[in-house]
């Protein structure tokens, strides 16, 4: 509509140097929590380790700020994709659980997730394969990342992400809920697809900063709300994984904002290093 502003999808230098600690406060908390997984151990006990890390960096949760969420994280189990609710339900060996955090620092945001699968002796096949699911979904994440930071246009992250799932196997991928832009609030413009779409999305250029984020299951992608408002599950009753990093394209190169290292350690064996913000 003419005469109504915009904000601008990119940010400035002195900006993107302010998004550095709040993506590392949201790296701490899903350091402790996953510190914290281990079978009998409840989703709320997990969530509320991430929480003490937290607040040890002198930051808050963005989810808090969400209406109508209360807690930390996001703790996802078997054939729970995101946005599950943490509280009493206690880990089970063989369980497949995804963490989703965000921290809020200085009026900036990170947000990122990961996806560990317990180890359960008994039923080694089913371990197995949550276990490749979650690595299929983790690589189609480092997948998207590295070729952001080639990329002219923001859609070619998802073809990146989807060709990459592809490859591996039969797979779905979800199609209703994407990555976004981040920076003064957690949700932010550009939408960030995690598969092939129509037109090339947004101009990549210094000052883009984007939560890349696939969610892949191993059955149907169709899903449902629970009846608590927010879980998202699959229909079939399938297994899903999902993983998350928040990444800032500056004059240099790229930089991980959720990862300490900046994502090197994955990204270099596919031929990109990241370079740290100036």
């Amino acid at each position: 509509m003419p005469g109504v502003f915009r904000r601008s999808i990119y940010k400035s230098p002195a900006q993107l140097r302010l998004m550095v600690e709040p993506g590392l406060a949201t790296a701490d908390s899903l350091a402790a929590a996953r510190a914290a997984i281990a079978p009998g151990v409840s989703t709320l006990e997990v969530n509320d380790a991430a929480e003490a890390a937290l607040a040890a960096r002198g930051a808050r949760s963005n989810f808090k700020l969400e209406p109508g969420y209360h807690h930390m994280i996001c703790a996802s189990v078997n054939d729970q994709v995101v946005h599950g609710i943490p509280g009493p339900r206690r880990l089970r060996p063989g369980d497949i659980l995804s963490v989703d955090s965000g921290a809020e620092l200085g009026g900036w945001n990170g947000d990122a997730a990961f996806t560990v699968v317990l180890d359960d002796p008994e039923r080694p096949e089913l371990v197995a394969g949550r276990r490749r699911l979650a690595e299929v979904a983790e690589q189609s994440l480092w997948h998207g990342i590295a070729a952001l930071a080639g990329a002219r246009h923001l859609n070619e992250v998802g073809a990146a992400i989807e060709d990459h799932i592809r490859s591996q196997g039969d797979y779905g991928i979800l199609t209703e809920y994407i990555g976004h832009g981040i920076g003064r609030s957690m949700h932010e413009p550009p939408a960030v697809y995690n598969y092939r779409v129509p037109g090339k999305g947004p101009e990549v250029r210094p000052g883009l900063v984007v939560a890349i984020e696939p969610m892949v299951v191993l059955g149907d992608p169709e899903t449902y709300v629970e009846d608590d408002g927010w879980t998202v599950t699959t229909v079939d009753g399938s297994a899903a994984a999902h993983w998350e990093h928040s990444v800032a394209v500056h004059g240099d190169g790229i930089w991980v904002l959720t990862a300490y290292d900046g994502g090197a350690q994955q990204l270099e064996p596919l031929g990109i290093t990241p370079v740290p913000i100036p």
